[in-house]
């Protein structure tokens, strides 16, 4: 019965070695998991470090909030305004159908500019009526249409007064058929 025995422990020894290959195995994936952990990590942990350096979206916005909330407060300054006479123009690419009647008030800082300006209103109104009838009806329908038109009047007739500028334009009559 020993001679039975014996043979039985040999295969038990020999299926020992192959259960100790599971634990090399084993043993290096939890390696490999802990340095892909440690890489993610560190990825994470820069990528915060970057997003704390770089201004925050949130403070800008609050920073212009309150900018704009100062203005606000703070009491629009006119200065003299100088009224123009009716601009009646055609507008253009309308072949005569689209018609424009425009008031507008010209906003200035000083007396000289007054003063100026009363000299060379012909050329100031044959300036804006140029301007004017350029433009086509989808152009000046729109509230941004009309603020283009506010700056691009402003800008054209500050390119040829010397004695100050005109802040901003006004218009106080706005009528397209």
């Amino acid at each position: 019965m020993a001679e039975k025995k014996a043979p039985e422990a040999a295969p038990a020894a020999a299926a020992a070695p192959s259960s100790g290959g599971k634990p090399i195995l084993f043993i290096a994936l939890a390696i490999f998991n802990m340095i892909v952990v440690a890489g993610v990590g560190a990825m994470i942990y820069l990528n915060k470090k970057k997003e704390a350096a770089e201004p925050k979206l949130d403070a800008v916005i609050q920073g212009e909030k309150e900018a704009q909330k100062k203005e606000a407060d703070e009491p629009e300054f006119i200065g003299k305004l100088i009224p123009l006479e009716t601009f009646l123009v055609n507008l253009s690419g309308s072949r005569g159908q689209k018609l424009a009647k425009i008031n507008m008030e010209l906003e200035v800082n000083n007396d000289e500019v007054q003063k100026e300006i009363d000299k060379l209103k012909p050329k100031i109104r044959d300036i804006i009526i140029i301007i004017l009838s350029s433009k086509a009806y989808a152009q000046v329908a729109t509230t941004e249409g009309k603020d283009a038109l506010r700056e691009e009047i402003r800008d054209q007739v500050n390119l040829f007064l010397t004695k100050g500028k005109i802040n901003r334009v006004y218009f106080t009559e706005f009528i397209y058929n």
